[in-house]
């Protein structure tokens, strides 16, 4: 992982050099009842560049998968920061320097066949990060102590072309969203070279359920239950 936090940091000097900007980290593996289906033991992070974020989307978006070996989706909350947490803050801290909520598919890929990697390669292989395809935000500096009792227990069904294909829960990101923010600000800061977030950052915190196969030609959604936030869809070219 020493030698993962090293190859993240360089490929972060390479892609501002070309003019690629730093719009928030992606949180992988932050779901644990997935790491025997991978072969993993811990989570990992990466960056979100401004050339791997869409938005605008909210229902009918579309992405392109050429390019993306072995595409898969992953239905997220993505919290966006008006002010930089530290390690060791609560979870009331965190949630304080919270001031926007969203929903998001992460778009996944792996440039090892299979999906067999070790956690270290995964984090060096950016993350597996391919697209974060970003729903609507929603203010939540107004009803902060509401926003926080939903975010850890909140439900979200995944369909794909309608079909149920799987449930997931809050508690299913190391106990949820914000817990999950938690464990990024304590990593970043044992990180020599992890760069602290920073306010305007935002922080997709991993999957719900666990990361589907996408194929062009099919129309993936959601829907959530007990949070205040709508579904979203997006189908595949």
């Amino acid at each position: 992982m020493a030698s993962a936090a090293r190859i993240t940091h360089h490929v972060r000097v390479l892609r501002e050099a070309r003019g690629e900007r730093v719009v928030g980290r992606k949180i992988g593996f932050s779901n644990t009842g997935i790491w025997p289906l991978y072969g993993v033991d811990r989570p990992m992070w990466n960056y979100v560049w401004d050339t791997t974020l869409l938005t605008g989307t909210g229902t009918g978006g579309r992405v392109r998968l050429a390019g993306f070996p072995e595409p898969r989706i992953e239905p997220e909350i993505v919290l966006h920061l008006a002010a930089a947490p530290e390690p060791g803050m609560d979870e009331v801290a965190i949630l304080a320097c919270i001031d926007r909520v969203a929903h998001g598919f992460e778009i996944v890929h792996s440039i090892y066949p299979g999906w067999k990697f070790t956690a270290a390669q995964s984090a060096a292989a950016f993350g597996l990060h391919g697209i974060l395809v970003l729903g609507p935000w929603q203010d939540i500096r107004d009803d902060r102590a509401v926003w926080g009792r939903q975010l850890a227990d909140f439900s979200v069904t995944l369909r794909k072309d309608g079909a149920r294909i799987e449930a997931g829960h809050a508690r299913n990101v190391l106990g949820g969203p914000l817990r999950a923010l938690r464990y990024l600000v304590d990593v970043l800061a044992a990180e020599p070279e992890g760069a602290a977030l920073q306010p305007g950052e935002l922080v997709s915190t991993g999957t719900l359920t666990n990361a589907h196969p996408v194929t062009p030609g099919e129309v993936w959604s959601t829907e959530f239950g007990g949070l205040g936030l709508d579904g979203l869809q997006v189908g595949f070219d």
